[in-house]
């Protein structure tokens, strides 16, 4: 599912407008994304948590030349999913 795809569904559930849809959603977004920037964490109760974490720096292999390659530490978002939402995917 894209995030036209998303906004068509929300649209059509509510009977809000297409633009007044994807203009929360885009909000939305930018609202996890400021969130994760600044290093909170965001927990979105039945669903998830969204998160940062550091990965330490540590060496790796080129596969092609096998020489070693420093890769630096660096923070990647991530996501959890909750409970709920896994027993909802599993029983569906």
């Amino acid at each position: 599912m894209t995030k036209a795809d998303l906004v068509d569904e929300i649209a059509t559930r509510t009977g809000l407008t297409k633009k007044d849809v994807a203009q929360a959603v885009d909000e939305f977004l930018d609202g996890v994304s400021r969130a994760l920037i600044e290093g909170k964490h965001i927990e979105i109760r039945g669903f998830g948590t969204f998160k940062v974490k550091d990965r330490k720096s540590r060496i790796a292999r080129n596969p092609r030349t096998g020489e070693q390659v420093p890769v630096p530490e660096r923070k990647v978002p991530v996501f959890k999913v909750s409970k709920e939402l896994k027993d909802k995917v599993a029983n569906a």
